[in-house]
């Protein structure tokens, strides 16, 4: 734990119950675990590992802000308006939180209602076209001709590719590139592949800035982009939750008489 003066949750525990049941006592005003504890659970909420030496810490720290609250209020410092705004304000922000925490306890996100979600999302993503291609690369236009010719006579493309293909990539997989979106490659390359109908091979090597191409078409499929439900499960209850907080906030403002 980063050792800090007086950390907001310090802070926050100053304005809690004064209540004594263990714990430290200055000039009589005794800090209880209640106090300790609501510091805890606030660095617990911010993913921070609350170990024995850290609640020495803690306590320390609030031993500290005690010695200097009871200054304070000696200087008359409570007693100014800006401390009472202050005061104010913070005591609205934590139980403004609480609300809030309270409600998303008491309205959990279902799997069904997630999974609801889940498919809003999908559908909301445009679907995109994928192409499962091949290719044999060859540095000249010659060698490239005669790919097609041996193809033509019943020779396996996947095994030509293995033969003769300079691209190390695909070469050892018999050319296979994979799902691809046409955007992946290069111009030529791209045009050619998209003209060509499922299984069939390019009439006329394709020339690119990498050498000469032969392309065969595998497969088509369209398909949208949107990782799998359990990867971002996270991300989409904390947008739901969200989406519903807002609601109820809005509500409640909505139902309020508000002056300006």
């Amino acid at each position: 734990m980063r050792k800090l003066l007086l950390t907001s949750a310090v802070v926050a525990a100053l304005a809690g119950s004064a209540i004594a049941i263990a714990g430290p006592t200055i000039n009589g005003q005794q800090i209880s675990d209640a106090r300790i504890d609501a510091v805890a659970k606030m660095m617990e909420a911010q993913g921070q590992n609350v170990t024995p030496q850290a609640r020495d810490q803690i306590k320390d720290q609030l031993v500290t802000a005690e010695v200097l609250r009871q200054e304070a209020v000696k200087q008359g410092l409570d007693k100014s308006p800006d401390f009472a705004a202050e005061l104010a304000n913070m005591q609205a922000m934590a139980l403004a939180n609480r609300l809030i925490k309270n409600y998303e306890k008491a309205n959990p996100i279902s799997d069904e209602q997630l999974k609801a979600e889940y498919d809003k999302l999908v559908a909301s993503v445009p679907e995109t076209k994928q192409f499962h291609a091949r290719h044999i690369l060859v540095k000249s236009e010659a060698e490239a001709k005669a790919v097609i010719e041996a193809l033509k006579k019943g020779k396996a493309f996947d095994k030509l590719a293995k033969e003769k293909s300079q691209d190390p990539g695909s070469k050892a997989n018999g050319g296979d590139l994979g799902w691809q979106e046409a955007g992946t490659f290069v111009a030529p390359f791209s045009e050619a592949m998209s003209k060509l109908a499922k299984g069939e091979v390019t009439a006329k090597p394709v020339k690119t800035e990498f050498g000469w191409h032969v392309i065969k078409l595998d497969d088509v499929r369209t398909q949208r982009n949107v990782p799998p439900l359990d990867e971002i499960r996270p991300q989409l209850t904390q947008r739901v939750m969200g989406s519903r907080v807002e609601k109820y906030v809005s509500d409640l403002k909505a139902k309020a008489q508000i002056q300006q």
